[in-house]
Parts: C-alpha cells; sequence; structure tokens
C-alpha cells in the first residue's frame, strides 16, 4: 500500500449540523475525564459550604463591596490582586494549549461539564444513542410528552442548582437558604428583588446552553476555540487520526485484513462517540474539543478486530507527519514556566506582605492652615481608618515625632468590625517658633491594640493660608 500525503485540513463552521446525539464509550480518557469533571462540578457546589473563622470561606459581597477568601478581605481596591490572579490564569491556559491543545475544553471547561450532565440526563430517560434519534423523529404521543417534560424539569432543577449556587457565592449560603419570611401564613425565602433576577438569570443561561446550545457554543462562541489554532505548534499534543495507517478505509470479515484496506473499518464509531458530531478522520477541526472520546473508541473496534491500537491517537504533527520525535521543552514552554514563576512569585509575595490595615489621609481642602487659640498654627485631616481583617479591632492613631508639632484627637482608639472603615477628624498644631515655614513633611501611623498590624501614611503640615 503506497504511502500517501498526511494532510490536517480545517474545516469550515457549519450552523445548519443536526442535532448531536453522542454514544457514551468507556476507556482510558474516559474515565479521567468523568473523574475530573464531576470533581470540579462537586467543589463548585461545596466552596461556598465552607466555613472559615466562622464565615463562609469564599463570598463575594457586592453589596457591601467586600470580598472575602479564606481569612482574606478585598476591598474595591484590592481588585488588582484579582486582575493579576486573572493574567496568571491566562497566560497557564496558554501554556498548558501550547503543550496539551485544548485539553481545558474537553475534560474541565464548564460548559463541556454541563453538556455532559444534560445528555446524561436524555440517556437516562430515553435510552442510549439510537434511542434518542428515533425518539426526536417519532411523532408526538403521550410517551413522548411524558419523557420530554421529565428530561425538561431534571434539566430544570440542575439548571436552578447551578444558579442558587452561583449566587450563594455573593448573596451567602446563610442570607440564601435559611432567611425566611411569612406572607400570608405562608413562609417565603427573604430574598431581595436583585437576587431573584440574578437566579432567574443563571438558570435561564444554564439551561439554554447545556441544552440546547451545547456545541454550538464551543464553536461558534467561545472565543478559545477560534485563536487556539495560532498558539498550536508541530509539537502541541492533538487528536488526531493516522491516515496513512487508516486509509483506504473500508469494512471487512472479523479477523481478516484485505492487502489493499488500511486499518480503518469504516465503524463511524469515532463520530458516533463525538459530543461535537464531526469526523475526525477528516482532520483537525475547530470543533474538536480534544476530549479523546474518538481515541477510546477507536481503541475498543482494534481491539475487537485485533488490529494495533493507536489509530486515533493522543500525537503531535511533528510526530505523525514528520515521523519525528516530538520535542517536549520547546523555548514556548520555557518562556511560559519562567514568565509564570515570576507572576507567582510576585503574587505571592504580594499577599504575604500585603497588612490587613489601610490609612488614607485627606486635608481639609477649604482652609490649609490657621490659628487655634493657643496662638499655634493647626492644620485639619480626616484620617481613613479600614479593618481587612475578619475579626474585631480597635485601632490608635499617633504622629511619628516632629519637633514642634502635635497631634490632637477625639478619641483614643476607633473599634471597627471586620470590613469597616471609619473617618476620623483629628488636627495637628505646630509651635511658629519651632517649625519651618512652608510645608513640612508628616508621617501618621495607625496600630491595632495588640500590635500585630501597623500602617503609616505621609502627609503634609503647611504654614501657608493662615
Amino acid at each position: 500500500m503506497s504511502a500517501q500525503p498526511y494532510k490536517i485540513p480545517v474545516h469550515d463552521l457549519d450552523a445548519t449540523k443536526k442535532r448531536v446525539h453522542p454514544r457514551f464509550v468507556t476507556g482510558k480518557y474516559q474515565n479521567i475525564r468523568v473523574v475530573t469533571m464531576y470533581l470540579l462540578l462537586a467543589l463548585f457546589l461545596i466552596l461556598p459550604w465552607l466555613k472559615y473563622d466562622g464565615r463562609q470561606a469564599i463570598l463575594f459581597d457586592f453589596a457591601d463591596q467586600r470580598f472575602y477568601i479564606f481569612g482574606l478581605t478585598f476591598l474595591p481596591q484590592d481588585f488588582y490582586f484579582f486582575a493579576f490572579f486573572f493574567i496568571i490564569a491566562a497566560f497557564t491556559l496558554f501554556m498548558v494549549t501550547v503543550y496539551a491543545g485544548r485539553v481545558w475544553c474537553g475534560y474541565a471547561c464548564p460548559q463541556t461539564i454541563w453538556v455532559h450532565l444534560y445528555q446524561h440526563v436524555e440517556k437516562w430517560v430515553i435510552g442510549d444513542r439510537n434511542k434518542r434519534i428515533k425518539f426526536d423523529k417519532a411523532p408526538m404521543n403521550a410517551e413522548k410528552i411524558a419523557k420530554r417534560s421529565l428530561v425538561y424539569l431534571i434539566w430544570f432543577i440542575f439548571a436552578l442548582i447551578t444558579a442558587l449556587t452561583f449566587v450563594s457565592y455573593v448573596v451567602g449560603t446563610q442570607d440564601l437558604y435559611f432567611a425566611w419570611h411569612n406572607v400570608a401564613g405562608i413562609p417565603l425565602p427573604d430574598w431581595s428583588g436583585m437576587t431573584l433576577v440574578f437566579i432567574g438569570i443563571f438558570t435561564f443561561a444554564t439551561y439554554v446552553n447545556a441544552g440546547y446550545m451545547r456545541e454550538h457554543m464551543c464553536t461558534h462562541i467561545c472565543p478559545y476555540g477560534r485563536f487556539q489554532s495560532v498558539m498550536f505548534d508541530k509539537d502541541t499534543l492533538i487528536v488526531s487520526y493516522d491516515y496513512n495507517r487508516g486509509e483506504p478505509r473500508g469494512t471487512r470479515k472479523k479477523g481478516t485484513h484485505p492487502d489493499n484496506l488500511g486499518d480503518c473499518i469504516d465503524c463511524t464509531m469515532c463520530v458516533q462517540v463525538c459530543p461535537t458530531g464531526i469526523d475526525i478522520r477528516d482532520g483537525l477541526q475547530v470543533e474538536c474539543i480534544q476530549c479523546a472520546a474518538c481515541v477510546d473508541a477507536c481503541n475498543d473496534v482494534m481491539d475487537k478486530v485485533g488490529y494495533p491500537r493507536g489509530l486515533i491517537r493522543y500525537t503531535t504533527e511533528r510526530q505523525l507527519v514528520e515521523n519525528e520525535d516530538t520535542k517536549i521543552l520547546s523555548p514556548r514552554i520555557f518562556a511560559y514556566s519562567l514568565l509564570l514563576t515570576v507572576l507567582f512569585g510576585v503574587l505571592i509575595y504580594t499577599l504575604n506582605d500585603r497588612v490587613p490595615l489601610e490609612i488614607d489621609i485627606r486635608r481639609d481642602r477649604n482652609q490649609l492652615s490657621s490659628f487655634n487659640a493657643q496662638g499655634q498654627i493647626e492644620n485639619s485631616y480626616i484620617v481613613k481608618i479600614t479593618n481587612k481583617t475578619q475579626d474585631n479591632h480597635k485601632y490608635s492613631v499617633k504622629l511619628e515625632p516632629q519637633k514642634g508639632l502635635s497631634l490632637q484627637l477625639r478619641m483614643k482608639e476607633v473599634p471597627l468590625g471586620p470590613g469597616e472603615s471609619y473617618d476620623m477628624p483629628m488636627s495637628i498644631s505646630g509651635d511658629p517658633a519651632l517649625i519651618e515655614q512652608g510645608q513640612t513633611p508628616i508621617t501618621l501611623t495607625v496600630t491595632s491594640e495588640d500590635g500585630t498590624y501597623t500602617a503609616s501614611k505621609e502627609n503634609l503640615f503647611t504654614t501657608q493660608g493662615q
């Protein structure tokens, strides 16, 4: 059999494809995939219920503009931490894509997880692939209405649970599930209008995406599938069909291997198990989410007919086309690894160096300075103190020693609860005989009562405007 040149065509998107009913297959990669997907799903559902120091461990309280993550309290001015985290996540995804292709799409993407769950609901209620295809073509009758209604009901329940879980990260499980009020003797959840709106939005989005959009979300809407080809190189792992080994394809009797045919017996199992409905034998396509269902299905068929595994497999263009060893350690991998190491180091250092106490000083803009009753020059300030811990603390303010200057406070200590802020008015007086004319740098220091947290801020004391 003469070898033919291997080509990897990229097919155009087709929005007119019929509804995909994949056959569910078991195997090495599908076992890994199922464990990965449902562990992530379980983590998503469980995390809002975890407590840390008596508070919900992860809570994004947009109403009070406070975000709690395992003992750390973040305010809107700390948003750069989240931006930094998303930058790291993006570059991590890029590095994984360069090495392992669209493994995120096939094994961890929320869209893939929920679609897989919704398709399993159809299997539980209606049956396997052939039964679902026949069911769609069958005329409407009582049985079809009943089964469709059951499928839609289960979908809705899953969508509602998803929506409630999403909202619990913002509202909190305590307020979402355990706050009730009575209306005409009927107990109802004590939800605000915005809570109801977002529950409705998330329920609708989950239901439509997982129930109807499915593979169209991956191929037409998600940008990741569009730019992935730019990130691929000859050493990127992709799910590929070995064209030279498999062609020409054709059916044959079990246990035989005609000389004029390749190893592909044209059983179409790779097409039947594909969640996006493509034929991997046509080459690399943007619809492929690299779930490796076709790999497991083909290996199972190869075992049955007595041929070697790997007709469809994870491989690279360099290995498949050029028959060369894959270069695992490429310059791009090194570059991404170095960049991520630096970014992680900066993030860890910044978080470790972060003092959960913030101080801001504002001067009285109406009058720069004035003389008080004792004949001293006085400057007025407002010191904003923010407790960024998750405990109650009392804070005191002091002026770092400065010749001729003294601090006047209305209160010695400021008690603040978790995430609370307080604008504390104060003034600084200066003896005209001991201070220089013009502007003098000053430093105010705020300290917690136990001395654990300290923060300082500089400003200016001025003799102008009196």
